[in-house]
């Protein structure tokens, strides 16, 4: 699949509902960005966990389509950890593989904001459909 159909599927999806956008995309690495709006908020004023938990993971998506040459996967787990409130404002993701097998891949990323605090980070597995005999 190619990373023109891969964004138009996705942006017609939960991240563009999100509004995340890709910023570049490397073999072994996949940065994006988001725009913080009151929408993404919780009750407390600050960026929502679910949030920042979804575009950790759909970035993660993205770097296994990148690694994987086209190929997609599917979360498995994911783990996350919250360090720091996140505000308005933009927040950049940046997401790598860390380890692989025939039938996994498991990343690793992290939110920061426009002045580098890292807000969270979260690995995640993701299985990936066996390659179809021709």
């Amino acid at each position: 699949m190619e990373w023109a159909e891969i964004m138009e599927r996705s942006n017609n999806s939960f991240w563009g509902h999100l509004g995340g956008r890709v910023l570049s995309v490397e073999k072994n690495k996949v940065e994006a960005a988001l725009t913080i709006e009151p929408r993404h908020l919780n009750s407390m004023g600050i960026v929502h966990g679910g949030v920042l938990s979804s575009l950790m993971d759909q970035v993660m998506g993205f770097a296994v389509i990148a690694a994987k040459d086209g190929r997609q996967g599917v979360t498995t787990h994911l783990n996350v950890n919250f360090l720091a409130p996140m505000g308005l404002g933009e927040l950049f993701v940046t997401a790598y593989p860390v380890h692989e097998t025939y039938r996994t891949l498991t990343l690793h990323a992290e939110i920061r904001d426009k002045d580098e605090v890292l807000g969270c980070m979260a690995t995640a597995t993701f299985r990936l459909p066996s390659e179809k005999k021709r």
